[in-house]
C-alpha cells in the first residue's frame, strides 16, 4: 500500500462525519444512509483501496455469482404460491406472527395464585394470553400493573423467573 493512500486513511479518520459523508457521496455517488463514523470509514477505506490497487480479479467475481446463483435463497415460499382449482390461495406466515413460548410458563389451563396485600390472586394461562377476573391479558405484566398500579416484570410478580426444567430440579432435591 502506498504512502499516499496511508496518509488519506489518517485524514479519514479525523474527518468529522459530515466531511465522512461528503466523501462517501463523491466515491459512490449516492448519499449513504448509514451515519456510524466507524461503517462509514471502513466502506470509503475500502473504495479507495480497491481504486488504488484494483477491484477483485473477474475470476472471484464469476466464482461470487456461482455460488449466489447456486444458493437457495429463499427460506420460506410467498405468500400467493398456492393455486387450488386456478384461484390463487393466499397463505400466512405464521412464522413471524407467533411467538416462542416463554420456558417459564406453565401450560395453558393452569391457574396462578399469588397474595398480595391481603387478596388471592388467580390467573389462569391462556393459549393465547391470560385471564384475571374475566378479562384477557396479553402479558402477566399487564395484570401485575392492573393490580398494583406500577410497573412490574409478571414474571417477576409471580415467582415465575426461573424455567419450568429448574423448577422440577428443585421440587426434586426438595423430594429427597
Amino acid at each position: 500500500m502506498d504512502s499516499a493512500l496511508l496518509t488519506e486513511f489518517e485524514n479519514l479518520r479525523r474527518a468529522t462525519l459530515a466531511e465522512l459523508r461528503e466523501k462517501y457521496q463523491e466515491l459512490f455517488q449516492e448519499e449513504t444512509r448509514s451515519r456510524p463514523r466507524g461503517h462509514l470509514f471502513r466502506r470509503i477505506a475500502w473504495r479507495l483501496q480497491a481504486l488504488a490497487e484494483g477491484d477483485l480479479p473477474e475470476r472471484a467475481r464469476r466464482r461470487a455469482q456461482q455460488i449466489a446463483q447456486d444458493a437457495d435463497l429463499r427460506m420460506v415460499g410467498p405468500r400467493d404460491f398456492l393455486i387450488v382449482e386456478g384461484e390463487r390461495v393466499r397463505t400466512t406466515d405464521t412464522s413471524r406472527s407467533r411467538r416462542q413460548q416463554d420456558s417459564r410458563l406453565p401450560l395453558p389451563g393452569t391457574l396462578l395464585t399469588r397474595q398480595w396485600r391481603g387478596r388471592t390472586l388467580l390467573v389462569e394461562v391462556l393459549t393465547q394470553g391470560f385471564r384475571y377476573e374475566n378479562q384477557h391479558y396479553s402479558s402477566l405484566s399487564a395484570i401485575a400493573v392492573a393490580i398494583t398500579g406500577t410497573r412490574w416484570n409478571g414474571l417477576a410478580f409471580f415467582g415465575l423467573t426461573c424455567p419450568a426444567s429448574c423448577v422440577r430440579k428443585e421440587q426434586s432435591r426438595g423430594e429427597n
